[in-house]
Formats: C-alpha cells, structure tokens, sequence
C-alpha cells in the first residue's frame, strides 16, 4: 500500500507521520509538504518578490522533511520526502491521483464552530476532494 503524509509543522502534522509509521510500518510512506507562494506574510511578496519568497519556503520545507526523515528513522520506518507547490488541499490531492496513493494521512487541529468557518480546514478538504480514503489524525 502506498501512503502519502501529508506534512505540516504542527503538532497534528507530526501525529499523522506517527500514526503512519506505527500502523504501517511496512507500507510505502511518501510525506509530502506543500508550500503555497501565494501564502506570505504581510508585504513579504512585495518586499522580497516572488522568486526569493518561494526559494526561502521551499528551503524551509527541506528543513522540515530532513527532520521528518529523522523522526521517521527514528520510530523504524522508511520514508520518501517531496515538496510540492500550490493551495495545500489541492496539491495534496494532485499528488495522490498523480502517483497512484493508496490512502491520504493528514493532520486536523480539530477547529469547530466559528473558527472553523473563518480559518477553514485542510484536512477536510482534502477529505471532500481525494479520490482515495483519508484518514484524519488528531
């Protein structure tokens, strides 16, 4: 089965990976992070341009699929990284029908009511769009 995490750096992101490596360990687990140029700080597009904006996200993805390699190695399991670009939901789910996904792992803050509406969720959309089960780890 091939899996795909998908990676953020928050706590429920790190969950997701977790479960991944726990319930499947001997599956075929990709974590991908999706950087989105379009997601910057106030006037950082403006300030930097967009060329150097998406550089320093993509970098710090590096970082964080190079700690998520570790982290993976560390609870025995073996994991293929990728940094994709675009909206995080849509380029989750652009990456799972385009490399044959079995199942979808994602984190959720859980955000209900109000601020679910306002800020929105990742993690449901992705469930709403792929084409594959998703399980949504809290």
């Amino acid at each position: 089965m091939h899996l795909l995490v998908a990676l953020d750096d928050s706590e429920p992101g790190w969950a997701a990976l977790e479960f991944a490596c726990r319930e499947h360990p001997d599956d075929e687990v990709t974590v991908i992070h999706a950087v989105d140029p379009t997601n910057s700080s106030y006037g950082e597009a403006a300030h930097l341009g967009p060329e150097v904006l998406l550089e320093r996200q993509q970098e710090a993805s590096q970082e964080l699929l190079t700690t998520a390699d570790d982290r993976a190695a560390d609870e025995g399991c073996a994991i293929e990284t990728e940094t994709v670009v675009g909206q995080p939901s849509d380029a989750v789910v652009d990456y799972a029908v385009e490399n044959e996904v079995d199942r979808i792992i994602v984190g959720s803050h859980g955000r209900t009511g109000f601020s679910r509406v306002l800020l929105g969720s990742v993690a449901e959309r992705i469930a709403r769009q792929a084409p594959v089960p998703v399980t949504i780890v809290r």
